[in-house]
């Protein structure tokens, strides 16, 4: 899949999005009841003590991201100590490579994986198929996704939060299904289809929340039990994981792991959380007889340069998705990346350039809910604003936009223009008008119009109702 989504245009997937009533309710209620969980989880914390335990997380992942270098090879010497293999991938390319060239060299017919956020950016599962391998999501949300024809993810912990119970029923239907819209029912199905992929596959592929320098460790959080099927069963494993996803000791990972489930889905700890390191004892019987980490740089290394390097201290949490105003109007879809929210906003056109992710900066609001709730402490929107600045400054936005924030730029300097400007204004929108409100639109003004009415705007300009209310002493 890659980050891209879909060859849609902004435009199209935004209307197609905004036309989805299902999904947009989805969105409110999902945000809602995670946020009201999550302010619950957060208040037993006492008055305050979320900040404090903001600011522990976020100086863990703060210091290992400054000394990234050091603890990665601390990383890798200690994950080869355990016997285990690392590989160092420049790009999404190597990385996917890697991984497929491993499963034809050690002929493996069948892939169990768990829901990895950096598999679905370097495009394995595609390639894996491709390769002539069967490709198992045992991730519930992924596993619906990948029998609705491989539909990408709206969010980072719901990968299928766009899909109600009815149309998974009617995925489930198409694979065997007969029963009715039962969520009970529906989980027993996929549990029935998956456990006998769990017991006959060949590898098992995983992502990673944290890696722990000190030991080698990966640590895996889950709610399923899926990634310990995954961990256990198939004899040869690869974990994939971003090269930012480095904590430094077990006390750091002991705060941000803390935080993780309060803020990704309103509870205090996620029914599982697993530490893999590395091959099991001889004689053992599950676990890995053969382990292998996959270390993901594809542009993370120019972003640790950058003045945006504090987005790699993300623990994919989510909170940003689910407070964002924005991404609960419009859902994670209209983004056109596997990272959407905030979070995407900030790192997709770093991973992935302006040239196909320029509108990605004006998805936002800079209300800065995101910053608020952010456990691992980054100011989201500022690197959202420093974003708008770089499009501005080198000149990334498109002509038109260019043309029309100069032109708005003389006019709101040069106070003559302004007062002649707000003068005509009335008159110039007489022809737009109905029922007394602006409901047609042209040029830039037609993408607001065509969704909502703007009030008519009045004759009196302000300044001059000021003005004879003050001579006439009126306050």
């Amino acid at each position: 899949m890659g980050i891209k989504i879909n060859d849609k245009s902004f435009k199209k997937n935004l209307e197609k999005n905004l036309n989805d009533d299902f999904m947009r309710a989805a969105m409110v209620k999902a945000q809602d009841l995670i946020n009201k969980n999550r302010a619950n989880v957060l208040s037993q914390l006492g008055d305050g003590n979320y900040q404090e335990w903001q600011k522990l997380s976020g100086e863990a992942r703060a210091h290992a991201i400054e000394n990234l270098d050091f603890y990665l090879n601390q990383f890798a010497e200690n994950v080869v100590k355990n016997g285990g293999t690392v590989f160092f991938a420049k790009d999404a390319k190597e990385a996917s490579q890697y991984v497929t060239n491993l499963a034809i060299e050690k002929g493996v017919k069948k892939v169990v994986k768990a829901k990895s956020m950096v598999t679905e950016e370097i495009g394995l599962n595609h390639d894996l198929i491709d390769a002539g391998v069967d490709v198992k999501e045992t991730d519930l949300a992924e596993y619906i996704l990948q029998l609705d024809d491989w539909n990408p993810p709206s969010h980072m912990v719901v990968p299928s939060l766009h899909l109600n119970k009815t149309q998974i029923r009617d995925v489930f239907a198409k694979n065997g299904y007969s029963g009715k819209d039962i969520p009970e029912d529906l989980a027993a199905f996929a549990r029935a289809q998956l456990r006998n992929e769990f017991l006959t596959a060949d590898m098992g592929i995983y992502g990673c929340n944290f890696a722990i320098a000190e030991s080698g460790a990966i640590t895996l959080i889950s709610n399923e039990g899926n990634i310990d099927l995954c961990t256990s069963a198939p004899e040869l494993q690869v974990a994939v994981m971003g090269m930012e996803r480095i904590l430094a000791t077990y006390e750091d990972a002991d705060i941000c792991i803390s935080l993780l489930a309060r803020n990704a889905v309103g509870a205090k700890s996620t029914s599982y959380t697993t530490f893999v390191n590395g091959i099991t004892e001889e004689g053992a019987a599950d676990g890995a007889k053969e382990f292998h980490v996959v270390i993901v740089d594809n542009g993370r290394s120019k972003v640790l340069k950058s003045q945006f390097k504090e987005v790699l201290q993300c623990m994919r949490c989510a909170a940003c998705l689910n407070i964002c105003p924005i991404y609960r109007q419009v859902g994670g879809h209209s983004y056109n990346s596997i990272y959407s929210g905030p979070l995407g906003v900030v790192l997709t056109p770093l991973l992935a350039g302006y040239e196909d992710f320029e509108e990605l900066p004006y998805m936002c609001s800079l209300c800065g809910a995101c910053t608020e709730v952010c456990p691992s402490n980054i100011k989201l929107h500022s690197l959202i604003h420093e974003h708008k600045r770089v499009l501005a400054e080198d000149k990334k936005n498109s002509a038109f936009w260019g043309v029309s924030m100069t032109g708005a730029g003389k006019v709101f300097s040069r106070p003559w223009m302004y007062k002649l400007g707000t003068g005509i204004a009335p008159l110039m929108t007489k022809p737009l008008m109905e029922d007394g409100k602006i409901k047609k639109g042209i040029s830039i003004l037609k993408g607001w119009t065509d969704k909502r009415d703007m009030p008519a705007l009045e004759k009196t300009r302000f300044r001059d109702w000021y003005a004879s209310r003050s001579k006439g002493g009126n306050k």
